[in-house]
This record gives structure tokens, sequence and C-alpha cells, in this order.
């Protein structure tokens, strides 16, 4: 390593630590690589617990060069995106909540959706009120004639006349576009309006409007005109609904987290012209001897790689270090200047407060519903539980089966459900290496090996219930290794003979039969399914 590292240009770039199992365990960017990498295993640097262990599990380092360190902290998102280190910090997104997509299309839709597809599209929210969320795409529709139609419509298909008005041109919710009523820049130009309304920038759209209804009065087109001061006492009644937070009419974001044990969130609020147009918050896990100044940077690359808006203030509640990289990366991406500070008295800071406050509620009931889950027991944990005498619920069930080709090619799966559900990021194929030929037993003696010797080096939590689908012979083998590493009687285990509600406990004579309506039946049905089809 030592070698390699004196090798690593200094020049900007991705680093990727992998452990000795050639999986990536931690990626970072560094302006100076060769600077960067080596810090980690200089001995008179302070380091924190987290470095310290992830030191000891690095076993190569591979590299990326960029052409910048804008174009670093970018592809260092995009690789912990991919490889989910274990290493870095992990934000939770709030992939329930709706968001308002507007479509990258020739002549773009605006709507409602759950899911995020990286195609062009602008997506606005996520929105956490949904009647917030249904007052303003009614407000938009109100005010513009945007389709509503899923035609794929192109200049091309308009002008060979593929399509014909429906019912919303008639009544007066669309233009027509599909048969070209109307042209291209006059429909993009309602969508670039409905823009800025979504991005909480109402004054630019009430202006416009008001210059158009004067040019309609001075041309005597009346009726015309009413209709668009119809439309801006709509927009006025959306506005007047958004609190007012500050006089000033300057675009901020203000970004503040607070931290409990190993968990923290972070919350954003978006203010436009001084207004408080929408709040988003992320929970943000594995923080623990992490620095406060690591928490609000991934906060901070979260929410501008998901937003196309970049304001012209950004609050923080702390100095952010290497800011270089972000005045650069957001003052490129805005196309202007920004200002990045943080506030200290006044209504600034009051702004900042509030952000704190509602990160800590958030935090709060965070732990609340995870107390309320743990404290939940599902019917079907319950039911094994009693049905197997159990001292405790068997929350994690760890699951093994064997498979094999004609007796060769053996392969082992172990498949995880936590509190009776599959938890499949946890997953675990096996090659069997330590014999040829057809041992069933021996191949459960290895996989059972390599896995508890393994949770037992890492010191990982160890489940409540171990299965061993085969019968009596693999539950007796997989017995004799837990009893070497000294797990036996520790960890309950059973094992799952042909007939599915037959279950062999461990120095029973005889097996135990389950009710076949129990619902700790259908849980174990469930997990021999998925061990079968994963194996």
């Amino acid at each position: 390593m030592k070698r390699k590292i004196s090798e690593l240009p200094n020049k900007p770039g991705v680093y990727l630590y992998k452990n000795s199992d050639g999986k990536v365990i931690y990626v970072g960017k560094a302006k100076a690589l060769r600077n960067r990498v080596s810090q980690y295993f200089d001995k008179n640097r302070y380091r924190d617990a987290k470095t310290k262990v992830l030191i000891t599990k690095i076993n190569d380092v591979e590299i990326i060069l960029t052409d910048s360190e804008t174009e670093a902290l970018l592809l260092e998102n995009n690789l912990i995106k991919e490889h989910k280190p274990k290493y870095n910090i992990l934000l939770k997104d709030d992939k329930s909540y709706p968001y308002i997509r507007v479509t990258n299309e020739e002549y773009p839709r605006i709507f409602y959706t759950r899911t995020v597809i990286r195609d062009g599209s602008k997506y606005f929210g996520p929105y956490t009120d949904s009647k917030h969320l249904n007052f303003l795409l009614h407000t938009i529709r109100t005010l513009f004639p945007i389709r509503s139609c899923y035609l794929p419509l192109t200049d091309t298909s308009i002008s060979t006349k593929n399509y014909k008005v429906c019912l919303d041109y008639h009544i007066k919710k669309c233009e027509g576009p599909c048969e070209g009523i109307v042209s291209r820049e006059h429909y993009n130009n309602h969508i670039s309006l409905a823009i800025q309304i979504l991005n909480g920038r109402t004054k630019i759209v009430e202006h416009q409007l008001e210059e158009e209804m004067a040019i309609l009065s001075e041309k005597m087109m009346f009726e015309e005109a009413a209709q668009v001061r119809n439309r801006l006492h709509k927009l006025r009644e959306y506005s007047n609904k958004q609190k007012v937070l500050i006089t000033d009419s300057v675009d901020r974001d203000v970004i503040a987290f607070t931290r409990d044990d190993n968990t923290a969130c972070s919350v954003i609020l978006t203010i436009r012209e001084g207004k408080l147009v929408g709040k988003r918050h992320y929970y943000i896990s594995n923080v623990l001897e992490q620095p406060d100044n690591e928490i609000l940077r991934v906060t901070l690359e979260k929410w501008y790689h998901e937003n196309d808006f970049i304001p012209e203030e950004i609050f923080l509640p702390l100095e952010l270090e290497e800011s270089e990289y972000y005045y650069d990366w957001l003052e490129k991406k805005r196309g202007g200047k920004i200002e990045i500070s943080i506030p200290k008295i006044g209504d600034k800071k009051k702004l900042m407060n509030m952000a704190t406050a509602n990160a800590e509620f958030l935090l709060r009931d965070l732990h609340l519903q995870n107390a309320k889950r743990e404290e939940a027991l599902p019917k079907a944990v319950a039911s094994l539980q009693r049905d197997l005498h159990l001292q405790r619920p068997p929350r994690r069930i760890e699951c093994f089966d064997n498979s094999h080709l004609q007796g060769t090619d053996y392969v082992s799966a172990m498949v995880v459900f936590v509190d009776g559900k599959p938890r499949k990021g946890d997953y675990r194929r096996y090659k069997i290496k330590s014999f040829k030929g057809n041992d069933d037993f021996e191949a459960m003696r290895e996989v059972v090996e390599r896995r508890y010797s393994r949770m037992i080096r890492e010191n990982a939590h160890m489940p409540d219930l171990i299965i061993i689908d085969g019968g009596k012979g693999q539950l007796s083998s997989a017995i004799e290794i837990l009893k070497s590493l000294d797990l036996y009687g520790k960890i309950p285990v059973i094992g799952l003979a042909k007939r599915l509600e037959e279950v062999f406990l461990p120095e029973q004579s005889e097996s135990i039969l389950l009710p076949k309506t129990s619902s700790s039946l259908r849980l174990l049905q469930a997990l021999r399914d998925e061990a079968h089809r994963f194996v």
C-alpha cells in the first residue's frame, strides 16, 4: 500500500478503498489524491474511531482521475450511490413522499409522481403535505392551459396531424398543442412560468400577468384581459397562503441539523421571495464519531445534486471545510454568484433556529416511531416463538439451505428475515470449497462455520434463531460447528424436514408438528421458498 500510495498522482479525483474481498468500503474525493490518501496512514495524524477501524479493513485503493475538483465531487456522489460503502455516511430518502414532475418533452407535462426517473425531467419536492401539493397543482392548471394527456407530442406528429383535440380543449383547459393550434414557443412559455411558481418565485409571474393584462386592455380585448385578471387573482390567493418569514425578497436555503447517538437529521427550509415555500429533511445513519462538518457536507451535496434551482443565499450552521469546492460547483450550476453565510443575529438567526427546531422534532419523531416498531411484534413472529417455546421472539432469523448438481458444484445460501419480512440486503450465497464430491453434511458444516466465525470476528449482532433446511443430519452438522464456536445454547437452532410442519429440535429424539393453520407455519414456508429460490 505504501508503494502504491507513493505512486498516486497529485491530481483531482476520487479514491475507492477496498477490503480483502474486493468490496468498496469507502469512497472519497480529493483535489490532490496522493496527499489525501497518504493522510489516512499518517500515524501522527488525529483519527476518529471510525477511521481507525476503516484503516484496518483497507486492502487496496483504486483511483479515478478527473479534470477538476467539481467533477470529483459529482463523481463521488454517484459512486456512493452505486456501491453504498459501509464507512460512508448514509442518507435515507423520503421515497414515500410525492414529487411534482415536469417532463423532458418537446411539449412537457406537469403532474405528481412518487417515482424519480433520471431522464432529464425536473422534479420539485418532495411534498409532505398532500393538501399543499394538490392546491399547488390546481393553481398551476388554473393559471396555465397545460395538457394532461399522455400523447408523445413532437413537431413531426403535429405536422402530420396524428392526433385530435380532446375534451380539455373544448372546456378551455388546454389550447390544443396536439393539432398545432398554439406554437411550441407559446406552450413552453407557460411551462417556464409554471416552473417559476414551483420554485416559489411568484412575483415574476405576477408581473408578467399584469403586463399581459395591460396589453390586452390597450387592444380593447376586454374578455381576454378579464381571463388574465382571474388568473392573477388565483396566483395571489396561492401566494398569500405562504408564510412570510423575512421582509426582503432574496431567495435562500436554510440548512440545519441535529444529531443523537448514531443518527442525525438534516432540514432544509426553502425560502423564496421572503416566503417559506417548502421543507425537506434527511435522516442520516452511521454518524457515530463523525464530525459535524461531515454531516453538513453530505447534506449539502445531496440536496444540490437533486435540485436544479440554486438560490442567491445559503445559510449554514457552521463553517464548511473545503468551501471553495462548493462555491465553484454551485456558482457554475446557478450561473452566477452565491453567498454562503452563518447567521448570527436578527431575523436570519431566527430562520436558522426554526430549521434546527424542525430537525430536533423530526429526530425525536424518528426515535419514537422506531420504538413503536420494536414494541409491535408481528403475529407470525409471536406465533413462532410460542410454537417453538423460545425464550425471546425470533425477530431476526437466518435460514440455510444447500444445493448441488448430482453431487457436485455445491452451493449454499443463507436468507434473512427480520420481523417476519425478507431482508434481502443481508442474503448471502456461498461456494463450498472444503471438499469435492457428495457430502451434504460437510457442506452445512462449512457454511455455518464461515458465517458465524466471521460474525464473531466482526463482533456482529447474532440472529435470534437459526434454521437448517434439510433434515436431522444437516442439523447435527450445524450444531457440531456451533458448539465449537461456543454458540450452541446461546442461539436457538432448529431443522426443517421435507414435510414442512415437522420441525427437528436439538437433542430431541422426536420432531414436533406445527399446527397446519398457524401463522408460524406460513412464516417457515416463506423462509424455505426464499432459500430455495436464492440458492
